[in-house]
């Protein structure tokens, strides 16, 4: 008996698995910050991560073979922007915290505050 066989396109397959891995990143990262149980939500990262890394890799093939074409630049001046906007929301709720749990700081604020110096350090051109 003969049956046909329906393929999809290399580039149709690349971008269904690429969602795929979007969505289960999306998926890891709620349940890590969800998560009570330190070995959980240390499970949780460790997947996200190694997903993310997938991800980051399949986008990588996609891209270097023409399936992927990334957005054009934002504009940098947007981009400050939003990233002061996002610190001074983060330093808020630092301040927020502060005053309810007392002068310690969560390991987690500290954490943002050393990615804010990296960012601020950091010169890269970012794209949108």
């Amino acid at each position: 008996m003969y049956q046909q066989q329906h393929h999809l396109p290399d580039e149709d397959l690349a971008y269904t698995v690429l969602a795929d891995l979007k969505r289960v990143v999306r998926e890891y990262a709620t349940a890590a910050t969800e998560s009570t149980c330190p070995e959980v939500r240390q499970m949780f990262t460790h997947l996200l991560n190694s997903t993310l890394k997938l991800q980051g890799n399949l986008f990588q093939a996609m891209q270097s073979q023409n399936m992927y074409s990334t957005a054009s630049s934002a504009l940098r001046q947007e981009i400050d922007k939003q990233t002061k906007e996002y610190q001074q929301t983060q330093q808020k709720t630092t301040q927020y915290l502060q005053q309810r749990l007392g002068n310690s700081q969560p390991s987690f604020l500290q954490y943002g505050q050393f990615q804010q110096q990296q960012q601020n350090q950091s010169h890269q051109p970012f794209y949108m």
